[in-house]
């Protein structure tokens, strides 16, 4: 389980690096589409790292209830 914990976290850090780095770049483009691609950037930037804590919460709480 921690191995997996380590490559979630790594996994996710590397998403929102990437999505940080999106958000740069659409804020800097001259496009039609540059409102909405930088809003689902930084919806995107919100959503992953509380869907992987949410994540994280049920297996842990899953990891409890097999070891009673």
């Amino acid at each position: 389980m921690k191995k997996a914990k380590r490559i979630l976290a790594a996994a996710a850090a590397v998403i929102l690096a990437a999505l940080y780095l999106c958000s740069l770049i659409f804020a800097l483009i001259d496009h039609p589409m540059k409102d909405s691609l930088m809003a689902a950037s930084l919806y995107a930037t919100v959503v992953v790292p509380v869907l992987l804590y949410v994540f994280l919460f049920i297996a842990k709480l899953l990891q409890k209830r097999n070891d009673s």
